[in-house]
C-alpha cells in the first residue's frame, strides 16, 4: 500500500489514559481508515494547525459606538466580537475581488 505525504505527515504520538505516550505508524493510521475506525483519539488538535493559515496577531483600535454596534451585531448573529469581525472582514475581501 502507497503512503500518502498526508497520511505521513499526521503520523503523530498520542497519549495513552495512562498518560504515557505511544506512537502510531502512518500505515497503522491508514489500516484504521481503512476499516472506519474513529482515528480523532489519535491526533492532539491543540498543537495542530492548517497549512498556509498561520496566525499573527494585532491590535486594533475602534470608537466605542462602532464596538458598541459590532457587539449588538455578534450577539444578534450568535458569534463572539472576534468571530464577526472575522467574518465581515472575510465577506468583505471575498467580494472586492
Amino acid at each position: 500500500m502507497r503512503k500518502t505525504a498526508s497520511s505521513r505527515s499526521f503520523a503523530r504520538t498520542t497519549k495513552k489514559r495512562s498518560g504515557s505516550v505511544k506512537a502510531v505508524s502512518a500505515g497503522r493510521l491508514d489500516e484504521m481508515h481503512d476499516a472506519g475506525e474513529n482515528l480523532s483519539g489519535n491526533f492532539d488538535v491543540a498543537k495542530s494547525a492548517r497549512q498556509g493559515r498561520e496566525v499573527q496577531r494585532v491590535n486594533v483600535d475602534f470608537p466605542v459606538d462602532m464596538l458598541d454596534a459590532i457587539d449588538r451585531e455578534a450577539r444578534r448573529i450568535g458569534v463572539s466580537r472576534q468571530a464577526f469581525i472575522k467574518l465581515r472582514l472575510a465577506d468583505t475581501l471575498t467580494t472586492s475581488r
